[in-house]
């Protein structure tokens, strides 16, 4: 969730610190806060409720100076959205902290460290934290001994960065159950929760693993951990474009993400798929063996992950042939799990650091699952490191909260996992080209799908005075339906929800009326005959559809009937193609409602707490 970053440097670092937050405030964006090092040898802190600019403009008149800070934008979890709440926690007068993950075992220790004589100001688990490590390294002497038996004390998640005033060149980051980079310079060093925060000032990384400590100076990086390996040799270097964060001409993040999606799939694409087939290897060395031996398939994810999820299952049950089940993370974690033979256990994440997705595959490897394999668009994230095998999306950054291309990049390389698994059937797969002609398709046709935005901009209107929605399909387009549901909540703020149409008369009915917006997705496939009767059902009760489906469905158009047209699409990518007119009509009602798109309230990019 939140968004940590640290620099130690030679230079001014305010304006890496600010920079830095205003490229991770998708992370969260409730508060913010800084603390510098200053020329006269103080700690200083600015904090502020709301997102940075808040923290910019609070900062404004103070011009703070320092060589060593670190800076924070939080997604609230203990404690509301307030000054006092926010990050850095400090302690002492020495002892600055910012923290992202939850401890949880903070009331035992405030119960004992208050005894201490420690004055808390916040109601936060962070500032607990805070106070431990200041005793530990007081008694320690020493600051990397004292946050070392400090965090052994502690349980749940954490990235922390932490400076003290005794230790005025020196920047302490820790890991946990949460991500965190350090930043490679020319005579400094960074701490950031995502290389996005770091791009202005290095092109080089070091992923932290579990369970280690990194030590910074200006000049030097210590890390301690389990990994033998040198600085030099766990060094990253990304080619990423730094300006994949600008917005360029469009409105909000969200627009432009949904507008690059015909890009964002010709990337995936590329490399990976030839002429007439699925190119081998791109799932890794191993995958070929391990797919020859792979009798179900396992899915894990959350959110709009676990939408595309479902999605897949349809694609593998019926290209593959193999039983394919699909999971909540957070579910999987807490039950016992009957797994049949030889099951490749498969996560979803656009992150790669979702908690309870990591937390599900921790757990997958000590039980009896053929492999894990994950689909993620950040490479060297945890999920990556810690799967056997990998395929990763070309999405790019996403900013905007309400996920779109990462969605659909997810989704291609979901149909290009059913195909590479049909390969392995007894009798093989003898419509591979065929597939992957529709694989070659995609970006065009998602061209034409974004040639109906205007009709969608006059559709909008509908929804803007409206409390509820329903979301209907049948077949791969029920989760499709789930997912537009999702965007419509996300960002508009309107109840929505996503429902199999054959579904309807087992209850929801009785929620349709003149005031209830009912968006149908229903393409010209097998189950379009059913799909118009279940929509009979609902004009039957006074009910305004909304039609997404081409011109061979033969749709008439009526008052309480609108219809919007797409391209003719072949069933198997009709899911990819079909969501994202959900995802332009979400964003357009979002913005008649004046309601933050990119920053929609409550919510984070990374969700990085269980």
């Amino acid at each position: 969730m939140c968004g940590i970053v640290g620099a130690v440097t030679r230079r001014n670092v305010f304006g890496i610190l600010l920079e830095g937050l205003q490229r991770l405030e998708y992370r969260g964006y409730d508060s913010a806060g800084l603390s510098l090092l200053d020329d006269q040898g103080e700690l200083i802190r600015f904090r502020s409720c709301g997102k940075v600019k808040a923290l910019a403009d609070k900062c404004e008149g103070a011009q703070p100076q320092g060589t060593i800070g670190i800076a924070h934008t939080r997604w609230a979890t203990h404690g509301k959205p307030t000054e006092a709440n926010a990050h850095p926690h400090t302690s002492i007068g020495k002892v600055s902290l910012v923290h992202n993950g939850i401890i949880e075992n903070h009331e035992v220790l405030r119960a004992e460290i208050g005894l201490e004589g420690f004055v808390y100001s916040s109601e936060t688990d962070t500032e607990v934290l805070a106070h431990l490590i200041a005793r530990e390294v007081e008694g320690s002497g020493n600051f990397k001994d004292g946050v070392v038996s400090a965090l052994s004390q502690v349980e749940g998640a954490y990235a922390i960065a932490v400076q003290h005033l005794d230790y005025p060149d020196r920047l302490l980051g820790a890991r946990s159950g949460s991500p965190l980079v350090v930043g490679i310079g020319i005579g400094e060093n960074f701490l950031a929760s995502d290389p996005q925060a770091l791009r202005p000032v290095t092109d080089r990384f070091i992923y932290l693993e579990e369970g280690e400590i990194v030590e910074l100076s200006a000049t030097e990086i210590s890390i301690f951990g389990q990994s033998e390996q040198s600085v030099a040799s766990r060094t990253v270097k990304l080619d990423d474009r730094i300006d994949a964060s600008e917005k360029g001409s469009f409105r909000h993040y969200m627009l432009k993400e949904i507008h690059e999606q015909p890009a964002a799939i010709e990337q995936t694409l590329q490399g990976r798929v030839g002429q007439d087939r699925i190119l081998s290897n791109i799932f890794g060395v191993e995958a070929a063996s391990l797919f020859a031996q792979t009798r179900a398939v396992q899915i894990v994810a959350c959110g709009t992950s676990y939408y595309s999820g479902l999605v897949a299952r349809y694609w593998i049950e019926e290209i593959a042939g193999i039983p394919c089940q699909v999971e909540i993370a957070s579910e999987i974690r807490y039950r016992k799990v009957a797994l049949l033979d030889n099951t490749l256990f498969v996560t979803l994440s656009q992150s790669g650091e979702t908690a309870d997705t990591l937390a599900a595959l921790r757990q997958a490897r000590e039980l009896n699952y053929l492999a894990s394999l994950c689909i993620c668009n950040v490479p060297n994230s945890s999920i990556v490191r810690e799967s056997d095998l990998a395929l990763m999306t070309k999405a790019g950054t996403e900013i905007g909260v309400a996920s779109t291309k990462a969605f659909t990049t997810q989704l291609v390389d979901l149909l290009m996992l059913a195909i590479t698994l049909g390969k392995y059937r007894a009798n093989g797969l003898e419509n591979e080209s065929q597939l992957v002609e529709r694989l070659h398709s995609l970006p065009s046709i998602l061209e034409g799908v974004l040639a109906v935005e205007p009709a969608l901009k006059d559709l909008a209107e509908l929804f803007v005075d409206k409390d509820h929605a329903l979301f209907l399909g049948r077949g791969a387009h029920y989760p499709i339906a789930l997912e537009g549901a999702l965007k419509l909540k996300e960002i508009s703020y309107i109840h929505a929800e996503g429902y199999p149409a054959g579904e309807l008369k087992h209850g929801p009915l009785a929620l349709v009326d003149e005031q209830m917006p009912v968006v149908c997705v229903a393409p010209s496939d097998d189950l379009l005959e059913k799909v118009k009767s279940n929509l009979q059902e609902v004009r039957a009760r006074g009910g305004q559809l909304i039609v997404f489906t081409d011109r061979q469905a033969a749709f008439s158009e009526s008052d309480d009937v609108r219809l919007v047209h797409l391209p003719s699409i072949d069933p198997v990518i009709a899911p990819i193609a079909y969501v994202v007119p959900l995802q332009l009509l979400a964003y357009h009602v979002a913005v008649l409602r004046g309601t933050d798109v990119d920053q929609p309230r409550n919510l984070a990019k990374s969700v990085t707490v269980e």
